[in-house]
C-alpha cells in the first residue's frame, strides 16, 4: 500500500462490502438506557445471549425509575443465564441511581459523563455514544477488536485504551463506529481468537499476519 490512509480507506471499504449488514449493534434496544444495560450485560458474553434474556428484562423494568426502588437481587431471575450476573445487576441498580440523581434520570452523551456511571467504561460509552445518540468521542475495542487490530495493525498489546487512542489517530473520524462494528465482524467470522481462516478473509493480500501466500 503507498500509505497508511490509503490501506485504511481500503481496509474499511472492502469489510463494509463484506459485512454490510453489521454497521450497527447487534444489541437490541428502543431507547439508550435500554442500550446501556445491554451493553453492560453483553460483558463477556455474546449479544444473542444478552438478547435472550433483556425481553423480559425491559418488559418488567422498562425505566430508568423502575431500578431505583429494587435490589441486584431482583434482577437475578432475568439475567442468571449471563457470566458475570451478580455483578452486573450490581451495576446496573448503580448505574440507575446515579443517571437519576446527576442527570434526571436522563442518560448523558458526553464521554466524560457517560464514564462516571457505575460500571461504564470507555468502550460501553463509545458504544452508546455513536450507536443511540450518533455521537462519536472514541472507538469501542473489544476482545474481537483487539485481536484484530492486533494482527491487522501489527500492535503488540491487548491494552484496549492504548489501541483506540492509537486508531484514533489514523482511522478518520467519521468511521470511527463503523471501524469497530467491522472489526467486531471480522474477528467472529474469520480472525477468531483461537483461529484464522486467512483463505477466506477479504483482506489477506493486504494484512501483514496472513498466512496467504502473496503472488
Amino acid at each position: 500500500m503507498k500509505s497508511a490512509k490509503g490501506k485504511i480507506n481500503t481496509i474499511i471499504s472492502r469489510l463494509k462490502k463484506k459485512y454490510p449488514e453489521e454497521l450497527r449493534t447487534r444489541l437490541h434496544y428502543k431507547n439508550p438506557w435500554e442500550l446501556l444495560v445491554a451493553t453492560m450485560l453483553s460483558a463477556q458474553s455474546q449479544d444473542a445471549q444478552v438478547n435472550k434474556v433483556t425481553p423480559a428484562l425491559f418488559g418488567k423494568y422498562p425505566n430508568i425509575k423502575d431500578y431505583l426502588d429494587r435490589r441486584p437481587q431482583d434482577l437475578y431471575p432475568y439475567v442468571r443465564t449471563l457470566g458475570l450476573y451478580r455483578n452486573k445487576s450490581k451495576n446496573i441498580i448503580k448505574a440507575a441511581h446515579y443517571i437519576h440523581d446527576n442527570f434526571d434520570s436522563r442518560l448523558p452523551k458526553h464521554m466524560e459523563q457517560l464514564v462516571q456511571i457505575p460500571g461504564v467504561g470507555r468502550k460501553t460509552a463509545n458504544v452508546v455514544q455513536g450507536n443511540a445518540f450518533g455521537v462519536t468521542e472514541g472507538i469501542a475495542i473489544d476482545t474481537h477488536c483487539i485481536t484484530v487490530a492486533n494482527r491487522l495493525f501489527l500492535f503488540n498489546t491487548k491494552n484496549a485504551e492504548k489501541i483506540e487512542k492509537d486508531m484514533m489517530k489514523f482511522v478518520p473520524k467519521k468511521e470511527w463506529v463503523n471501524a469497530t462494528h467491522l472489526l467486531i465482524a471480522l474477528g467472529r467470522d474469520v480472525c477468531t481468537a483461537r483461529r484464522k481462516y486467512c483463505e477466506d478473509c477479504v483482506l489477506n493480500d493486504i494484512c501483514p499476519s496472513s498466512t496467504v501466500k502473496k503472488s
